[in-house]
């Protein structure tokens, strides 16, 4: 095994970061192609950047943002954190209580690990599935969660969100939508409406997620619940400071829905190059992935690896070599280990779709070279 706990997959970021300064310092930005989907931004004009003092900052940018942030999410009052996983926290150590329930409806297993570690937090028993027919709420149930789009973009039946909304409610349960990229996954790309107008009384978003704004979290929903997660977020340091604040309103006001139906287009023709000479490649909603078990049974060599080691590998031959980020390279832990390339980045649109399948190529036969050497795996990914 390679990666074996948390703290190694803490090592192999930090080993994923240093690659990329290298790469720019020595080739130049343009070197690097963010196929994360995660790339994010910060727009920001030198007026703006001026104003970015502790106090000073709040004033001038949260109330810009409660107003795009409304038509962006929906909802009675918006919420700016430092990450969606801590809103995700402060929302449950709001709302649940030390040995209640908390169920979760997802269109695939597993959830985000935010889920399960903040009810672990709380002493709060925690069950998730992707059956509708399993889906019960049990009494002492204290939240319903739901995922609009998982960690590998699987987007949830709108008919399976609104019943399960309408069941938690039928129970006076308040309802959380985990809507990280669902929140433009879905109502662009699936033309679902907004969480909140389906009646979620929560919903957090990542405004790093298929749009150009920061690593950070906005929440909306019901003023009365907002405004009582905001004084958890206070009182745990985890809201999203100036700088954060303006870049998210900024990522809002420059998100480009187009961008999102071109890379609905082009995963096609990238999907039919890979078919190729690859079985276990899928299409996402912007772009194509292959899971860890399908990238291992592509190769036809004898290793001691798993599944997830020859995924973190592959993503380090692309980088190393390439020069193209994925996210099991650069996650934190608990991430997804699938291998994603979403051409709704910028970098992707820089992209010729020939170019990266011969990248892919070249990066895969060097993974069957190197994955019988575990030490040599080791040197790539540390």
């Amino acid at each position: 095994m390679i990666i074996n706990n948390s703290l190694d997959e803490v090592k192999k970021r930090e080993n994923a970061l240093s690659i990329i300064k290298d790469i720019v310092e020595s080739k130049g930005r343009s070197s690097l192609f963010d196929l994360t989907g995660l790339s994010g931004g910060f727009i920001a004009s030198p007026s703006e950047l001026s104003l970015l003092e502790t106090y000073v900052g709040p004033a001038i940018f949260e109330d810009d943002l409660q107003k795009v942030g409304k038509e962006h999410m929906g909802g009675e009052k918006v919420l700016p954190v430092n990450r969606t996983s801590s809103g995700i926290l402060a929302t449950i150590l709001t709302l649940v209580s030390k040995d209640s329930n908390v169920v979760h409806y997802l269109a695939k297993l597993p959830a985000h690990p935010s889920i399960p570690r903040s009810c672990s937090l709380v002493g709060a028993n925690y069950f998730e599935t992707d059956v509708l027919d399993e889906f019960e709420i049990p009494e002492n149930t204290s939240l319903v969660v739901i995922t609009g789009s998982t960690m590998d973009h699987k987007v949830i039946d709108e008919d399976e969100f609104r019943k399960v909304i309408e069941m938690a409610h039928e129970k006076d349960i308040p309802v959380m939508v985990d809507d990280a990229s669902g929140a433009r996954l879905r109502t662009v790309v699936f033309n679902q409406p907004k969480a909140c107008d389906m009646g979620a009384d929560i919903a957090i978003t990542s405004t790093d997620k298929l749009m150009p704004g920061p690593r950070g979290g906005l929440m909306a929903g019901r003023k009365d619940l907002i405004d009582e997660i905001k004084v958890k977020v206070s009182q745990f340091g985890l809201e999203a400071q100036p700088p954060a604040v303006l870049a998210m309103l900024n990522g809002i006001k420059n998100f480009d829905e187009k961008n999102l139906v071109d890379s609905f287009t082009r995963k096609d023709e990238l999907f039919e190059l890979l078919n190729e000479k690859f079985d276990n490649f899928e299409t996402t909603p912007t772009g194509v992935m292959i899971s860890p078990e399908g990238l291992a049974s592509e190769l036809n060599v004898s290793h001691n690896l798993s599944d997830h080691d020859v995924a973190f590998v592959f993503s380090f031959i692309l980088l190393k070599d390439h020069g193209i980020i994925t996210i099991p390279a650069v996650s934190m832990p608990g991430a997804s280990p699938t291998i994603r390339f979403d051409l709704s980045t910028n970098d992707a649109f820089n992209l010729d779709l020939n170019d990266l399948y011969k990248k892919i190529e070249s990066s895969f036969n060097k993974l069957q070279e190197v994955v019988i050497n575990e030490d040599k795996c080791k040197e790539i990914v540390f």
